[in-house]
């Protein structure tokens, strides 16, 4: 019989199912990871194609505004919360005053994260990267004289340059422990020499 010198083989390596599970593993919160960044590249990419695809001035601002405002809501309540455990809101006391409020989850006992290390990658590229390409468009629109399209570049530098600086807060600590790490840290590099 020819069939007794095959032999059977699976079709799938057991060994890459184990590496695929892992790697979807790694995303515990994959609609979190989606929109953390839908929005704000949507935005970018509206911004860039908004004059090539209409002449409504009008309406490529309120959609690039309406984009940057679901952005700046769902990566301040619901994907820094998921994806690395970060958030901050601003509390105002019975005697009016204002007081801002930064949060980190503590780690558990043993050891054991909320997020990814995966989902922490994606957070903070998101929430590093997209800031800084506004800051370039503000440029570049403020240096081309494209003085209309400022206005709009202006609120994605704001609410995302917002969003970095609350949660910077929120990783770091607050202000004094800031300044207190940059002292050690130079004290430190100052006695190395």
């Amino acid at each position: 019989d020819s069939n007794d010198d095959t032999e059977d083989v699976s079709l799938f390596d057991a060994d890459d199912e184990v590496s695929r599970r892992s790697k979807k593993s790694k995303i515990r919160h994959p609609v979190a990871s989606f929109f953390h960044l839908f929005f704000r590249v949507s935005a970018i990419v509206v911004y860039l194609l908004c004059e090539l695809l209409t002449s409504s001035f009008i309406a490529c601002m309120v959609t690039i505004i309406l984009l940057l405002s679901c952005d700046f809501w769902a990566v301040k309540n619901v994907t820094g919360r998921l994806m690395v455990g970060l958030r901050w809101w601003n509390q105002v006391d019975d005697d009016g005053r204002s007081h801002w409020v930064f949060e980190a989850r503590k780690v558990s006992a043993q050891g054991n994260k909320g997020s990814s290390e995966a989902e922490s990658r994606i957070f903070w590229l998101g929430l590093i990267t997209c800031p800084m390409i506004w800051v370039i468009f503000a440029f570049s629109a403020l240096f081309s004289f494209k003085v209309k399209w400022l206005a709009v570049v202006v609120m994605g530098v704001v609410l995302q340059g917002a969003n970095l600086y609350g949660y910077i807060r929120c990783k770091v600590g607050s202000r004094k422990n800031l300044t207190s790490m940059a002292t050690s840290y130079l004290g430190k590099q100052f006695l190395r020499q």
